[in-house]
């Protein structure tokens, strides 16, 4: 029953949307996280209009948005994804896990491990920087609110959670010590939101804490807007790198006969025009030439990957966020006051 609720919401916060409906041939549905609304707008404009230029033929594509591992459930329930396009690979695995939707080795099958572009997690605080906040450590004193999504249901969570981790592991800290720092850093977060969207709105809306942790791009999203001048970005000393994967979601293309059109969709990430969009939504892009021309963009950061200090998802799944892993028991003894 849970699981039927959870992929309920995800469809229903989903934000379903479509872009070139008229006189579709085909339409593709996309199945993303919750803080690549915009991108994928501006992508699926740009697609539509290139496939349409080299081939003749309309296509329409509808997004659905939400915490990534909803939107995974939501998939493997029954959401007819031709694509999805998720955070971490673990969301993606669970597909061919859970009903055998595509195989085993799809990262295989696109460059770069099928990731089309590479971000981080940042700070963003408010204007002037108060609280002094400058690294992880930071996060932890008393009287510093901090925002972030449930690691239990958005992968913006569980690389947020990673990072801290991860910092306190690279500055001396043994596991234990790693536990007790995120204790502390989740007796002040007052609120964990479903999804990464979700923690932007209650940071920039309900004016909840004094720190923000999220992706690179969605900081800088923010504080391009109009009223983003009363926020700022703080980059840590060191950070996880995040490779947000996509795929075919292989039965649904099949069973739509959409496989030609969902591949062109997904090579065109890796096109220079589809990385040229991707740069200019803040996410790093893979392209070594599109890169060098936004550089100055991307401040150069000291990061390692959750196969480096976790031994990949499967295992940081298994330990941090399966039921009683070291979330579970942070969480907890977080509720009940950190010593």
């Amino acid at each position: 029953m849970q699981l039927k609720k959870i992929t309920a919401l995800a469809v229903a916060v989903g934000a379903l949307g479509a872009s070139g409906m008229a006189a579709a041939q085909v339409t593709l549905l996309n199945v993303s996280y919750d803080v690549t609304r915009e991108l994928y707008k501006d992508i699926d404009t740009a697609f539509i209009a290139s496939y349409h230029a080299q081939t003749g033929e309309t296509v329409a594509v509808r997004q659905s948005h939400g915490g990534s591992s909803p939107q995974a459930l939501a998939v493997t329930q029954g959401l007819q994804a031709d694509v999805v396009t998720m955070n971490q690979t673990s969301d993606i695995d669970l597909l061919h896990q859970r009903g055998d939707l595509l195989p085993a080795d799809w990262r295989t099958r696109l460059p770069y491990g099928s990731s089309p572009y590479t971000t981080t997690m940042v700070f963003l605080v408010h204007k002037g920087n108060p609280k002094h906040i400058k690294d992880w450590d930071d996060l932890v004193k008393p009287g510093v609110g901090v925002i972030l999504p449930n690691p239990k249901t958005s992968g913006n969570g569980r690389y947020s959670y990673l990072a801290a981790w991860g910092w306190r592991v690279q500055h001396g800290g043994t596991p234990a010590q790693a536990q007790d720092f995120v204790t502390h850093l989740l007796h002040n977060v007052p609120v964990l939101d479903s999804g990464g969207r979700g923690a932007t709105t209650s940071f920039t809306q309900r004016g909840l804490g004094d720190v923000l942790v999220t992706f690179e791009n969605e900081a800088a999203l923010i504080t391009g807007d109009a009223d983003g001048r009363q926020y700022e970005v703080v980059y840590p000393s060191v950070s996880i790198l995040a490779e947000p994967p996509v795929s075919l979601v292989d039965k649904f293309v099949d069973k739509h006969g959409t496989r030609k059109e969902a591949q062109a969709y997904l090579t065109y990430l890796f096109s220079p025009a589809g990385q040229e969009i991707i740069a200019e939504h803040h996410l790093r892009p893979r392209d070594p030439a599109v890169m060098k021309r936004h550089a100055a963009e991307f401040p150069v950061l000291k990061t390692f990957t959750v196969e480096q200090a976790f031994g990949g998802w499967d295992q940081a799944q298994k330990t941090h966020f399966a039921d009683d892993g070291t979330f579970d028991q942070a969480i907890a003894a977080a509720k009940n006051g950190a010593n």
